[in-house]
């Protein structure tokens, strides 16, 4: 009986049309199946833990895949040693049969990044903006994000989700040496609902409206209420939990 495997693996976006396999495109999921394949000579469907626009990047990813071919630290090696640079392998975590990549998981977290001062070692990896917008502010209209759960409004529409209902647990602007980086964890999210959220708040914080407005944006649930999505380069997948996995 084949074992099934976790793999962590994290990955630059740029070169790639999101996470999922696609008929015209180049994804991160493709990728990382031609190189299991090469390796273990059988066909390989990696299931992962959700979804990322194209563009979007993950310092967390989980995958899973069933094998009969043990999946050590040698095996590890020739894996990355044949995925391209923008792709990494962590890790390999033997779990039960029915453990599921994307099922399983109970919390995932994003970060936006927003820099405002020209940096060639930050392009593609963050959003430059000219002007700082006022962190209070958007600080004021996040906390607000977490006394709701149906964010129809941030939503891509016909995205043939069951729900649009998500319980964020953490909506938070911090300032680092570098810019900003906005900070949120649910239980799940919806296609385009990270950026969206962020386009939302820096309208907020650059005075086009007031904290309290999102309240009627997302209780409007419609998208085209709520601000434009920004630029993809500044979102990171970091961190996906299982009940099951240690993530001390």
């Amino acid at each position: 009986m084949a074992q099934r495997y976790f793999l962590e693996l994290s990955y630059h976006g740029g070169a790639y049309h999101g996470w999922q396999v696609q008929e015209n495109a180049l994804s991160v999921q493709q990728v990382l199946n031609e190189a299991l394949e090469t390796l273990l000579r059988h066909p390989v469907e990696t299931i992962g833990c959700g979804r990322t626009d194209t563009g979007v990047h993950a310092t967390q990813h989980f995958a899973h895949l069933d094998t009969d071919v043990a999946l050590n630290e040698r095996f590890l090696h020739s894996l990355n040693a044949l995925l391209p640079w923008d792709i990494a392998v962590k890790r390999f975590i033997p779990v039960a049969t029915k453990a599921h990549a994307r099922f399983d998981a109970t919390l995932r977290s994003y970060e936006y990044h927003i820099h405002f001062k020209k940096d060639p070692f930050r392009s593609n990896l963050s959003w430059f903006m000219r002007d700082k917008p006022a962190i209070d502010l958007m600080n004021q209209s996040a906390e607000i994000l977490k006394e709701y759960t149906d964010f129809s409004c941030f939503s891509k529409s016909n995205t043939q989700t069951f729900t649009n209902n998500c319980k964020i647990t953490r909506a938070l602007w911090q300032e680092t040496e570098h810019g900003l980086v906005f900070h949120i964890s649910a239980d799940r999210f919806l296609r385009n609902m990270v950026r969206a959220i962020v386009g939302t708040l820096v309208e907020v914080g650059n005075g086009n409206m007031p904290p309290e407005d999102i309240r009627q944006i997302i209780e409007s649930k419609n998208r085209s209420n709520a601000g434009a999505s920004v630029p993809a380069c500044g979102l990171y997948l970091t961190e996906v939990q299982y009940p099951y996995l240690n993530h001390g």
